[in-house]
């Protein structure tokens, strides 16, 4: 764990200095004080009388979560779910929320600190922890719809509850080749994200090698942040220059509605002339016209096993877990069969 040493050392100030910003002392520059306490942040600093009381306090029964990404109607469900679960064993959850591009890794670190918490869940995370990021949490820590898989975090130092992205991306393109679709597109964040749109990506490209189909670049549809306004964009262009295209693969719900308006507004029916199928199962899709078809993921599940193992795991010492859960494809009305001659032979 850092100490004041090593605050003043990153920041290249005295110690003394960031002694005083922590303890409030108008006698420093707000651009002093604002180094020094991102390099708190950073460094995951944990001043000593927080540590001793941590050391003298016996620890109340409280959860955190953190949810990254708050804006996405996705994890509400799922919070709600987490919420109960923690109440039913007896258990406080306490809930933070940040934005998509703010660092869940310190936030929940600090969280576990200021809180005193016994174990926390990441909801809607980075992919990509170090090694260093999971010693600053301190407590058994499980990440709820993701994986560590592009980080270099031991898997037996937290847990996780997900969907296995890669073979789910395969199966909702394997609908649209099994419904004589060859010219299919992908609606993705990026193929190489290190994230969600890395893993689908995989599934989706395996579905079409599998199928003996090429996989061609100017199909991949590319809209940054997982923004409906992107999406709409990338649409509109893959349209543009590849008049040929009959079906969509959106890795999310939310794009996939927006795909949707993109080719109506340029004159398309969906799902007459250009199927779409994502994944997700949003419960407001329910209610687009047509409803979207799309593999729904089980919330409160995703919720519900990740406060299961996490308490296990504070109470009973058990080893961490890696779990995935299994998706159910809801036929709406967005995937017909391919009606191109060129595409049925």
């Amino acid at each position: 764990m850092a100490t004041i040493k090593d605050v003043a050392a990153y920041c290249g100030v005295a110690v003394s200095t960031v002694s005083r910003v922590l303890n409030g002392h108008p006698d420093v520059s707000q651009a002093t004080s604002d180094k020094v306490m991102a390099a708190v942040r950073e460094l995951h600093y944990v001043p000593n009388h927080i540590a001793r009381d941590l050391a003298a306090t016996r620890p109340v029964k409280s959860i955190g979560l953190v949810v990254r990404g708050a804006e996405n109607p996705f994890y509400i469900p799922i919070i709600a779910a987490i919420g109960d679960a923690c109440e039913a064993a007896g258990y406080t959850m306490v809930l933070r929320q940040i934005p998509s591009g703010a660092d869940e890794a310190g936030e929940g670190a600090e969280l576990v600190q200021s809180k005193r918490l016994m174990g926390l869940i990441l909801l809607g995370g980075r992919f990509d922890y170090s090694q260093e990021e999971g010693k600053a949490f301190g407590v058994p820590v499980v990440c709820c719809t993701f994986v560590n898989q592009f980080g270099d975090l031991d898997q037996e130092s937290y847990s996780s509850v997900s969907i296995d992205d890669a073979n789910e991306a395969y199966r909702a393109t394997h609908e649209l080749v099994a419904n004589g679709h060859r010219h299919i597109a992908v609606l993705l964040d990026a193929p190489d994200d290190r994230s969600i749109s890395e893993l689908r990506y995989r599934g989706y490209r395996q579905a079409l090698e599998d199928a003996g189909l090429p996989v061609q670049d100017d199909l991949v549809v590319r809209a940054p942040n997982y923004t409906m306004g992107a999406a709409y964009e990338g649409v509109r262009a893959l349209i543009a220059r590849r008049p040929d295209v009959t079906a969509i693969f959106s890795v999310s719900d939310l794009m996939a509605i927006a795909a949707m308006k993109a080719i109506y507004d340029l004159g398309f029916d969906v799902p007459r002339d250009i199927s779409l199928i994502a994944i997700d199962g949003l419960e407001s899709t329910r209610y687009s016209i047509p409803v979207l078809t799309t593999f729904v993921q089980p919330q409160r599940e995703l919720g519900e096993e990740s406060v299961r193992i996490l308490i296990d795991t504070i109470e009973n010492g058990a080893e961490s877990k890696h779990v995935f859960v299994g998706t159910k494809l809801r036929r709406g009305g967005t995937l017909a069969p391919c009606r191109t001659a060129d595409e049925a032979a």
